[in-house]
């Protein structure tokens, strides 16, 4: 064990402590305010990331110290894929039968003991493991060309998982499986000529969607179908934020304004005007948008290059490690870390739709945290394990 620690790769855990920190000194600074404005403890906010940011390392410490083996083997990937399906499968009743637990349009918590969990955020960690483990199985098989009789099972893992998403509706959720189920799938050996096409059809199909949604009639048989008023707000506001600000604009508009606010070196922080009541619940997922107000460009930006940092370390050891399943598996951690920053901040520009998708490590959020860092120590563990075979093999040429 203690070699193992001697082998920890700095270039995941550095930048991981510092946005972890960076990240509870703005849940604090996003929600005091707000906090004392209703009579309730301004530090409310901010223990409770602390506890989480806790378990998350406790979360993450586990999957460090674990036989590397493990994250690929059959018994241990299944149980995690049955607890997700169970979670999602608690969430639909909700959403059938109590559908006053909905917030903000969609029922994609599960309250334990005052915390509550999101399911899809577990859901894309099972997902990353379960792809993993079957095409880093049949990796042989599909450089032969036997991609399609290999594709279709997980394929239809994936879209029920994402379809189960989508009815909560967490269209973020379901956009984020399925963008790490084409990565992992494009990775797996198939020709990239087929990769390419399923691309474009995602492309198309999204463009599409955004179109129609920007322009959708409230009484529309689908929008009642599948309740997606709240939904239908945000991609409407995603076209006119200005013309619709009182009617689901609100939070772009002033997510302008608080960037606009910072400047290249902010206000200072806790200085935020946006965040007294004008940006909703801003220590969620429109945290970036305090702290550009706050830290200014150059604060924002030194968290997107650490954050790239990440993504990139998350690759890199994907290319080293000699074992098709581990090497999947980082692939699929740094693109779900990839998309989640695509869209929250796309979000908060106007580039892309608001789908309510957190920043990692740095917004408050259980679920989100305790996965991220989790996802950090399976990453450590398949750096460790790298390292160590790459000495083994130094000493044998000695």
């Amino acid at each position: 064990m203690r070699q193992k620690f001697k082998l920890i790769d700095y270039w995941l855990l550095v930048p991981v402590t510092l946005l972890v920190a960076l990240g509870a000194i703005m849940v604090y600074s996003a929600s005091s305010s707000m906090l004392a404005n209703v009579g309730a403890p301004a530090t409310y906010y901010l223990k409770r990331q602390l506890v989480l940011a806790a378990v998350g390392v406790f979360t993450g410490l586990v999957a460090f110290l674990l036989r590397v083996e493990i994250l690929y083997e059959k018994k241990f990937v299944l149980f995690w894929l049955a607890l997700t399906f169970i979670l999602m499968l608690i969430l639909l009743g909700l959403r059938i039968f109590h559908p006053s637990s909905a917030v903000n349009g969609a029922v994609g918590w599960i309250s334990i003991g005052g915390f509550t969990i999101q399911p899809v955020e577990l859901a894309k960690l099972a997902l990353i493991l379960y792809l993993a483990f079957i095409f880093g199985r049949k990796q042989r098989s599909m450089y032969r060309g036997h991609y399609l009789k290999n594709l279709l099972a997980p394929f239809f893992l994936a879209f029920i998982l994402m379809v189960m998403a989508a009815l909560q509706p967490d269209i973020g959720g379901a956009s984020i499986l399925l963008l790490i189920t084409l990565v992992l799938v494009a990775a797996s050996g198939i020709p990239w000529i087929f990769s390419l096409g399923i691309v474009g059809f995602l492309v198309a199909t999204f463009t599409a969607g955004v179109r129609y949604l920007g322009n959708a009639d409230a009484n529309a048989p689908i929008m009642k179908l599948f309740h997606l008023n709240y939904q239908l707000e945000r991609f409407q506001a995603f076209a006119h934020p200005f013309q619709l600000e009182q009617h689901g604009g609100i939070q772009l508009v002033n997510s302008y304004y608080a960037i606009s606010n910072g400047g290249w070196f902010g206000r200072g922080v806790g200085n935020s005007i946006q965040k007294t009541g004008y940006l909703p619940e801003p220590y969620t997922d429109f945290i970036l948008s305090i702290t550009a107000e706050e830290l200014g460009v150059v604060g924002v930006t030194v968290i997107l290059i650490l954050l790239a940092i990440i993504i990139l370390r998350s690759f890199l050891i994907g290319l080293r490690v000699n074992q098709p399943s581990l090497s999947l598996i980082c692939f699929g951690i740094g693109t779900m870390f990839f998309v989640q920053i695509l869209f929250n901040v796309g979000g908060l520009l106007g580039l892309l739709p608001i789908t309510g998708v957190t920043l990692p490590f740095i917004s408050y959020g259980g679920a989100s945290l305790i996965i991220s860092l989790t996802s950090i120590g399976i990453l450590l563990n398949i750096s460790a394990y790298t390292k160590k075979k790459a000495l083994k093999e130094a000493e044998k040429n000695v």
